[in-house]
């Protein structure tokens, strides 16, 4: 119940168009860790954070001769008072440039903030200027603008590692570029990313959220992931197959509207099939595209949702491996 109760919360925050979820540091830490050679000399764009609160900022300045980063910028849609959720907001945004250098460590101090003449969101044109100067984008966006914030960056060609729900797998756009190997999942997903900061007014549904020590309410919906096309050891790792198909058929039934067999677990996916698999979207976390090949997602040969018997499972990857000789 606690599950779905959780997801239930990120349901009507998506409704509302309300995103106030903030990233706990020790998830950012659990999951920047395996990435930091790809940050020397580097421009980094936090570009959905206020510098004086949001844990990427801070994550970024206690870590950047450890990095080895160039700069890093931090922009905010309007301003926000020093309460976290406070909804005193003035009219424009703004952005911090952090260099690490005397100036600015004084700056850090009294967070000489610059205010954009518009509201600071993401799709201005200042706020793009200053995409188009940077080289790796990290944040957490709005969950409610996903698509569109992913296709910004695609658009302007910039590294990024972002955090998103699990369901985004299922936006046609996401998964194309999946499909196409131009972005892949992280290393962490569902419980690995174990709860964001949220306001006051909202709810906390199911058992699955508690206050910590600082008094900040935490939610933990088990169903985010980080999206990234910065490489990883991960995506290189085969997956261990053991399980054979010949001799087991009965295990993995076929579909009616697609030539090929259907795998429940991603775990189970046979050694000694060459054709096409339907596989379970989580597939992709495990994901090696040295060794498997996407297909496509969820459809049969008649653009209808596979099934069997009639009956459809739930949403499956089309897969084949490519180890196998057709």
């Amino acid at each position: 119940m606690a599950r779905k109760a959780t997801n239930k919360l990120l349901q009507k925050a998506k409704k509302s168009k309300s995103d106030e979820f903030y990233t706990q540091l020790c998830d950012i830490e659990n999951e920047l860790r395996f990435y930091k050679t790809h940050f020397k000399n580097k421009v980094v764009f936090c570009n959905c954070d206020d510098p004086k609160i949001s844990n990427f900022f801070k994550y970024f300045v206690d870590n950047f001769e450890e990095l080895g980063i160039k700069k890093v910028i931090t922009s905010c849609y309007r301003e926000q008072a020093e309460d976290l959720f406070s909804k005193k907001n003035q009219e424009s945004g703004f952005f911090f440039e952090y260099r690490n250098t005397n100036e600015e460590k004084s700056k850090l101090r009294s967070l000489d903030i610059v205010h954009f003449k518009g509201d600071g969101d993401f799709r201005s044109s200042e706020s793009i200027e200053l995409l188009k100067h940077s080289d790796i984008v990290v944040t957490n966006p709005p969950f409610s603008l996903f698509r569109e914030y992913v296709e910004q960056l695609v658009k302007y060609d910039k590294k990024f590692l972002i955090i998103g729900n699990v369901n985004a797998i299922t936006y046609k756009e996401i998964f194309k570029l999946i499909k196409e190997n131009k972005a892949w999942l992280g290393i962490n997903l569902g419980r690995g990313v174990s709860g964001f900061i949220v306001p006051e007014h909202y709810e906390l549904y199911g058992t699955e959220t508690h206050i910590d020590d600082l008094g900040n309410r935490i939610v933990s919906p088990n169903n985010c992931l980080w999206l990234t096309n910065l490489d990883t050891f991960k995506r290189h790792e085969d997956i261990p197959l053991t399980k054979k198909y010949f001799g087991n058929e009965n295990e993995y039934p076929k579909y009616d509207n697609y030539d090929g067999i259907n795998v429940n677990k991603t775990k189970d996916i046979p050694l000694d099939y060459k054709g096409a698999m339907g596989v379970p979207i989580t597939f992709l976390h495990k994901f090696n595209p040295d060794q498997f090949e996407i297909i496509k997602f969820r459809k049969g040969d008649d653009e209808k949702d596979l099934s069997i018997n009639g009956k459809c499972p739930y949403f499956r990857i089309l897969i084949k491996n490519k180890r196998i000789q057709a």
